[in-house]
């Protein structure tokens, strides 16, 4: 809490101290009574389970701050995430690169053949290729 808060809470408890004098006995029975249904109504308190980390099992856990490994927590989600990325660029970069050295071979092989390059955009030499096929 800020100090502010710690103030304003300190007035109003002297200030509800100080009016309580004040009050009868029937109003002081029934706050009693309302105190204990609402202490009743009150959960129980539950345990939690708390995982120490490995600095806390050789016994240094009062020279490791509280939140000294929170950043773990943290990176739970980024690094499977990062890693995923990271694998997705990878993976364009290769087919980007197979994509090139195919061209480069087709373009080779063009080059180097024996036709010349009006032949390749013959519309019948495109018919005749596919008819050898058959």
């Amino acid at each position: 809490m800020k100090t502010k808060d710690l103030n304003l809470a300190y007035k109003l408890r002297h200030a509800l101290d100080e009016s309580s004098n004040n009050l009868s006995t029937k109003t002081f029975e029934r706050l009693a009574s309302a105190r204990n249904v609402a202490l009743s109504r009150k959960k129980q308190e539950s345990t939690v389970t708390v995982f120490a980390t490995q600095a806390a099992l050789a016994g240094h856990a009062a020279s490791v701050p509280r939140n000294h490994f929170a950043w773990i927590g943290r990176m739970g989600l980024a690094i499977p995430l990062a890693v995923l990325v990271f694998g997705l660029m990878g993976i364009y970069q290769f087919e980007q690169h197979q994509q090139v050295i195919e061209a480069a071979a087709i373009d080779a092989e063009v080059l180097t053949d024996d036709l010349p390059l009006s032949a390749y955009l013959d519309n019948g030499f495109g018919a005749f290729l596919a008819k050898e096929e058959d």
